[in-house]
């Protein structure tokens, strides 16, 4: 069958095509999975961060699960209405990654602090102050969401992710015993064709 694949032009395109494709998922996966368990948003990259959402308090905007990206911004420059996120201090917010709406903003003397808001939720966070603060959310990665969202779910984990991964393996397996098999038929063939000759 691989034989004929290699040999029909139409079948070997679709062939290369489907394979790029699982390919470039299994590479945007890697690197969705590496980027969230191994650098806990400490990787930053001329300002901008990628941030997975872990809550519900900024439904119906952002799900859980859902990949944003953040640049760091100026205090001065971050308005009402801006989406932030930083890190938190005291009680249940300490040391978590949040990212909540600015609902006001104070300026003491040059030194500004937010009042933030999930919006989902009914009161504010703790003060905000302008250390805390990574960055703005400037764009939700749609694509990676959507993997973010697979990753998390052990049962589309296993069926979209696992099971494609494991047989994408064994086709590679197969295509090599194919390959090797083929090869051994041709110089059979070539010296079976050699003796032929030789007998004449």
């Amino acid at each position: 069958m691989l034989k004929k694949i290699r040999e029909n032009k139409i079948l070997r395109s679709i062939y290369n095509v489907i394979y790029t494709l699982l390919v470039i998922i299994v590479l945007a996966i890697l690197i969705v999975v590496i980027l969230q368990r191994v650098s806990n948003n400490t990787i930053t990259v001329a300002g901008i961060r990628m941030f997975n959402i872990v809550t519900e308090s900024m439904v119906p905007k952002y799900e859980v699960g859902d990949i944003l990206i953040s640049k760091s911004i100026e205090p001065e420059n971050i308005k009402e209405g801006d989406d932030i996120v930083y890190i938190g201090k005291g009680g249940s917010f300490e040391g978590k990654i949040v990212t909540h709406q600015v609902v006001g903003i104070e300026n003491e003397k040059g030194e500004y602090k937010f009042h933030t808001k999930g919006i989902a939720n009914e009161i504010e966070d703790p003060l905000v102050s302008q250390e805390q603060v990574y960055g703005k959310i400037i764009y939700k990665i749609h694509s990676l969401s959507f993997i973010s969202k697979i990753i998390n779910n052990l049962y589309t984990f296993y069926f979209v992710i696992f099971v494609p991964i494991v047989l994408l393996i064994f086709w590679e397996i197969v295509k090599i015993v194919s390959r090797s098999k083929d090869d051994q038929e041709d110089d059979e063939e070539e010296n079976k064709e050699s003796n032929d000759e030789g007998k004449k």
